[in-house]
């Protein structure tokens, strides 16, 4: 059975940090490419970050290049991402996803960020 479970959530101030992780089962992630999609309240969902399978290349959406970091550990089938100097404007529900092409994607339940002094 796949499943994809989030956890690290929670709420931090402003310039805090937190570390997201995302616990894979029923798939490798090393053969997916992986990533963290987040969803503010009143707002659409999108792409914060992702891996990809081969080789391991990374990318950021511009508003958290710098301050956000994705990796992956293969031996726990684990994918993270480690957030630093965090914003209000971060504040969202973060979810993981994986893909493959010509597959149907999997999705997380979503952890909840929130960015508050």
């Amino acid at each position: 059975q796949v499943q994809l479970v989030e956890s690290g959530g929670g709420l931090v101030q402003p310039g805090g940090s937190l570390g997201l992780s995302c616990a894979a089962s029923g798939f490798t992630v090393s053969r997916y490419t992986m990533s963290w999609y987040r969803q503010a309240p009143g707002k659409e969902r999108e792409l914060v970050a992702y891996i990809t399978s081969n080789g391991g290349s990374t990318n950021y959406a511009d508003s958290v290049k710098g301050r956000f970091t994705i990796s992956r550990d293969n031996a726990k089938n684990t994918v993270y991402l480690q957030m630093n100097s965090l914003k209000p404007e971060d504040t969202a529900v973060y979810y993981c996803k994986a893909y493959k092409t010509w597959t149907t994607p999997y999705w997380g339940q979503g952890t909840q960020v929130t960015v508050s002094s």
